[in-house]
């Protein structure tokens, strides 16, 4: 395997983890504040934090090494879905995710999926547009507001806090509203370049 396709690999084995590390401190019952508790809960902001930089060295081995390929330019977006959606199914149990935000960022990435496929299926690989990007950028920073949110519930913090986590949550809900509206809008931009080859497909 190329060595930018196993940085891009390392984020689908990442996202089991970091799910599973999510739900440790619940599955094992162990309390709000206490060390178990807060270790775990710490240590998935570093985790999250590497797995997301494997999206630039993917791409900067792909270009150095003339490793650039159509596989690439869809393996490397799906790496990307396959983890945010394994976070935002995390959030949206543990209440720091409305789950209609959560629906709808399902149906853009399973509709880009399917225009990916039919696009293959001609031929065309679809690669990563800007529009695509920047949605990626609010889809790791949501990641990130989450966790802190997480971690602060776990560490005790959150009571301590109240006043503050209402606002932090209203932040965090902001994020992601704001995830959906780039992601449809880059979705948009996708079919307005893309949407020939489904509309042949079709035919």
């Amino acid at each position: 395997m190329k060595t930018s396709n196993k940085f891009t690999l390392a984020r689908i084995v990442a996202a089991p983890i970091l799910f599973i590390l999510y739900f440790l401190p619940k599955w094992l019952g162990l309390a709000d504040g206490s060390q178990a508790a807060l270790i775990l809960s710490a240590v998935l902001i570093p985790l999250l934090a590497a797995a997301e930089i494997t999206d630039y060295f993917d791409g900067h081995f792909a270009r150095a090494h003339g490793e650039v390929s159509d596989f690439g330019k869809m393996f490397d977006p799906f790496a990307d879905v396959f983890l945010h959606l394994s976070m935002f199914t995390c959030f949206v149990f543990t209440g720091f995710m409305h789950p209609a935000l959560y629906v709808l960022i399902l149906y853009r990435e399973f509709s880009q999926n399917f225009l990916r496929m039919v696009a293959a299926k001609s031929g065309t690989a679809i690669a990563a547009k800007k529009g695509g990007k920047i949605k990626t950028v609010f889809y790791v920073a949501s990641c990130f507001v989450a966790l802190i949110q997480n971690f602060l519930l776990r560490s005790g913090l959150a009571a301590a806090w109240a006043t503050n986590m209402a606002a932090f949550n209203v932040a965090g809900n902001v994020v992601f509203a704001l995830c959906v509206a780039l992601s449809y809008i880059s979705f948009a931009d996708y079919l307005k370049s893309f949407g020939g080859v489904l509309k042949d497909a079709a035919e």
